[in-house]
């Protein structure tokens, strides 16, 4: 199998490895990458120092691993944001701000950070306005700490180890310990809420949207200033979120 890849045209035995270094929840060695890959290893060594030299991968500090680089990352969202499942994306927030009445977004994790894949505003004057392609924290949004909890073991505690968690509100969860607390519970209740966490004042609640293998790679939240709809009311639209998470993943799967 690999002496057949190995004749295959070099895009084809590029887009190989990126995909073996994409789908692996930690970063790869060049014997694992090789493996996965089902490449000669000096076909694999040259086309990692290409990719890596182009961004598309990027070299642990280690410098023995290797895992998916900022262009990567980009293109992954690129494709994400412009696919032709997006209108049947926007449908189904539509159809869930229509059943709320507040704003629902559709997010994913880039790097130590959220981005905004779509949102759908509440027709009510008062909202908080982030565009297709904003991005936020993941320590005090709902959606962040979701897609922060439901990662792999390994790789959340590297992401963990390393994320900074600044103050926004008085209720921001700053405390190493209480914030891997709370990671534990969002896992084992499969859903997150941000208690006026990032903006005072504002409280939303996210569910996860798997892929086809059942990995959490996405979420799916509503938010709404407290003072028109609690906390306590919008768990209340857990199983609408739920139902329409489902509905996201199809979007996914197909």
């Amino acid at each position: 199998m690999a002496r057949k890849l190995d004749q295959s045209p070099p895009a084809l035995r590029a887009f190989s490895l990126l995909e073996a270094v994409a789908r692996a929840d930690k970063p790869l060695t060049l014997g694992q990458i090789t493996e996965a890959a089902r490449l000669p290893k000096p076909t694999v060594h040259r086309m990692i120092a290409l990719l890596a030299a182009n961004g598309l991968i990027v070299r642990e500090p280690d410098g023995r691993r290797y895992t998916v680089g900022p262009r990567l990352s980009a293109f992954g969202l690129e494709v994400l944001l412009n696919s032709s499942f997006r209108a049947a994306r926007h449908l189904i927030l539509q159809a869930l701000v229509e059943q709320i009445g507040e704003t629902c977004n559709f997010t994913m994790l880039d790097g130590a950070q959220v981005v905004y894949l779509d949102r759908v505003e509440t027709p009510s004057p008062l909202r908080m306005n982030l565009q297709t392609g904003s991005r936020v924290p993941l320590h005090c949004t709902a959606s962040g700490k979701l897609l922060l909890a439901m990662l792999p073991k390994a790789k959340r505690d590297r992401l963990t180890a390393s994320l900074p968690l600044p103050r926004h509100t008085a209720k921001t969860i700053v405390d190493g310990p209480r914030f891997e607390r709370e990671l534990k519970q969002i896992r084992a209740q499969r859903y997150s809420t941000d208690d006026e966490e990032y903006f005072a004042g504002l409280v939303c609640v996210a569910v996860p949207v798997r892929d086809g293998a059942g990995r959490t790679c996405a979420a799916l939240a509503v938010h709404a200033p407290m003072s028109r709809m609690p906390l306590a009311r919008q768990l209340e639209y857990l199983p609408a979120l739920k139902r329409a998470s489902e509905q996201m993943a199809r979007t996914l799967i197909d």
